[in-house]
């Protein structure tokens, strides 16, 4: 795969803690962007569904969840992907502190929203809050790619359908019962359709079964790098709820095998590191392998670096530390808005077109 718009970073400037041995790290060249689009979904939260107090999503001092996780999106495609990307951690902290009533009644809504929009390429009539936001993520995605995003509703659908918090009132006896369901529910849908769209990409209907079996180690690794540095905040999530249990490995391990916190989160580091190495030999066997489609070797090899974005994005992150603060521009962006603050970085696209008009 060519890499156009991403550059490696040195392994002396970030930390993986050996969790993703053998996959550099690669940052978007045009990075800023996500905080654009980042900051316009908290922007139009507070102005469509209501005010945010204390929320931290995808952005980082240093290294920011999309530039690191899609390095190699396209530049034009960066900035609404992150806005959604902010909107589904807005909806996943919703999620967090809801009954189980009401995560299938805000599901619904989002399905709803789903089928009226692909139908009638419009925002609905009277769509308020959240599924305006919604609306418009999706209409700004047909219109750069009509074929690819209707894809990427589907993979978002099936998401919201199969998972986003569908279970996360069960109680899981074993890590062998609770991964395939948290493989699916930590966004194995939403995220596919989140690169494939970035990047692109057309993986044929045929080989889907294929891509799944494929992608198992590095869901299942994305899986338990979530739970283990999502530990904090979703154990505090579920004890003001009133909840049980955790959704999370860490806890199902505890419970398990009578582990300690720590003893529970070493096992769960032990098992990243087996999958990302398993998941490696995947992306080394199938760069060569002429018998499945370019998109799909594209893909395979694109995902690796959503393994190590996602781990240096996690250690430094706001959203799992409340001891880090936002850089100095990303603090004066939240504070006094994009629109303030505007992209410092300009493009030219593929069509001639500013990338800072697309602002």
């Amino acid at each position: 795969m060519n890499y156009q718009y991403s550059t490696l970073v040195d392994a002396s400037a970030y930390e993986t803690e050996g969790l993703c041995e053998g996959i550099p790290l690669r940052i978007h060249r045009y990075a800023e962007l996500e905080e654009i689009g980042s900051f316009r979904a908290q922007e139009d939260w507070r102005k469509h569904v209501g005010p945010l107090t204390n929320f931290k999503g995808g952005l980082g001092p240093m290294y920011s969840f999309m530039a690191v996780s899609v390095p190699e999106c396209l530049p034009e495609r960066l900035e609404i992907l992150s806005y959604a990307n902010e909107f589904a951690f807005l909806h996943d902290d919703i999620t967090d502190n809801a009954s189980e009533e009401k995560i299938l009644t805000e599901n619904d809504d989002m399905l709803q929203t789903f089928r009226k929009v692909a139908r009638s390429q419009n925002i609905p009539p009277d769509t308020t809050g959240k599924r305006y936001m919604q609306s418009r993520i999706l209409l700004d995605m047909l219109a750069l790619d009509h074929e690819r995003a209707l894809t990427t509703i589907k993979s978002w659908a099936t998401f919201v359908k199969t998972a986003s918090g569908c279970q996360h009132h069960k109680h899981f006896e074993t890590l062998d019962d609770y991964l395939p369901y948290r493989s699916i529910d930590v966004g194995q849908m939403f995220w596919h359709g989140m690169v494939t769209f970035g990047m692109a990409l057309t993986i044929p209907e045929a080989e889907m079964p294929l891509c799944e079996t494929l992608m198992k180690p590095a869901w299942i690794a994305a899986s338990l790098t979530n739970d283990l540095f999502s530990w904090e905040k979703e154990r505090q999530a579920a004890a003001d709820n009133g909840q049980k249990d955790v959704v999370n490995a860490v806890w199902v391990a505890m419970k398990e095998h009578s582990f300690s916190v720590n003893e529970a989160k070493a096992f769960c580091r032990k098992r990243i590191k087996e999958c990302v190495a398993d998941y490696l030999h995947i992306v080394q066997r199938s760069r060569e392998d002429t018998t499945i489609s370019l998109d799909l070797r594209k893909y395979i090899e694109a995902m690796q670096y959503s393994l190590s974005g996602n781990v240096a994005w996690s250690l430094q992150c706001p959203r799992y530390h409340a001891d880090i603060a936002y850089n100095q521009v990303q603090q004066l962006r939240e504070k006094y808005g994009v629109a303030s603050y505007p992209a410092r970085q300009q493009r030219v696209t593929r069509k001639g077109v500013a990338l800072a008009a697309l602002i």
